[in-house]
């Protein structure tokens, strides 16, 4: 009885996280709390921080790296609205939470690490690029991997503010543009540089 009680309080957590963060904050896509109810988050955090990994804040995972809350992932895959004509990459973690929840999304999908997705340009074969993080600031080398017409949700970071974006590549030029302040952790891969101050 105690263990079906044990197995049965992530799952009670993760309804708990559907019903009273993701439903009361407009997210209602069912194809999207379906995705997130299939995947146990609890498995994507340290052991020591599992009891919390429903909470509706950003959990660190170690080496500077967080998780961020529930529903940043859930709105970001909101403004993303994957489907499996999509050729996807994820800015991020390939054996983390997000890239789950996207890859069952999606007809393909290649991840890059933060760094890597800076230093190699990309060949212009992704409709949708996903940031797993907020930015400072938009490198160079981040539109090389979307294709003409292919859209990017990310956060970005505006005056020390951090806000949901989501943006578009048309003749060649990516274009980004803020939806909604929202705490998203920031990737110091992508940081601007610090200019000299009096």
């Amino acid at each position: 009885m105690t263990e079906d009680r044990t197995a049965s309080q992530p799952a009670s957590a993760r309804r708990a996280m559907i019903d009273s963060q993701l439903r009361t904050s407009g997210v209602n896509e069912p194809w999207l709390l379906s995705a997130i109810a299939s995947v146990e988050r609890e498995a994507f955090v340290p052991e020591a921080m599992r009891d919390a990994a429903y909470i509706d804040r950003a959990i660190p995972l170690g080496d500077g790296r967080m998780l961020a809350a529930p529903l940043v992932h859930a709105r970001m895959l909101a403004e993303a609205a994957p489907t499996q004509q999509d050729s996807a990459l994820l800015i991020g973690d390939a054996q983390g939470y997000l890239a789950a929840l996207l890859r069952p999304l999606v007809g393909s999908l290649d991840v890059l690490a933060p760094g890597a997705a800076i230093e190699k340009r990309g060949k212009g074969a992704n409709s949708l690029v996903i940031v797993d993080g907020a930015i400072e600031e938009l490198p160079k080398t981040l539109g090389s991997h979307l294709c003409d017409g292919g859209r990017i949700v990310t956060g970005i970071v505006e005056r020390g503010v951090t806000r949901l974006a989501t943006g578009c590549k048309a003749a060649g030029a990516l274009s980004v543009w803020p939806l909604a302040d929202i705490g998203i952790p920031i990737l110091p891969e992508f940081a601007a540089p610090k200019g000299w101050t009096f």
